[in-house]
């Protein structure tokens, strides 16, 4: 009985890939389309909604706190 394959599409590109090995970076299509979402988190383009559920050290506030 042959499986049948898994696609999944590019969290970036939206193109159609087979999970495989033939895609290492799954579930990207390719390193580039896996460093342009590297670089859009990076740049605080992407965020997850909600407050931090810690204290930035990099927040205005009382420096003696840190």
């Amino acid at each position: 009985m042959k499986k049948k394959a898994i696609t999944v599409d590019c969290p970036n590109c939206h193109r159609s890939i087979v999970w495989g090995d033939e895609y290492p970076e799954r579930p990207f299509c390719s390193k580039r389309c896996k460093d342009s979402d590297f670089i859009d988190w990076a740049n605080e383009q992407k965020t997850i909604p909600g407050s931090p559920s810690y204290d930035d050290i990099f927040s205005e506030g009382d420096p003696d706190l840190y």
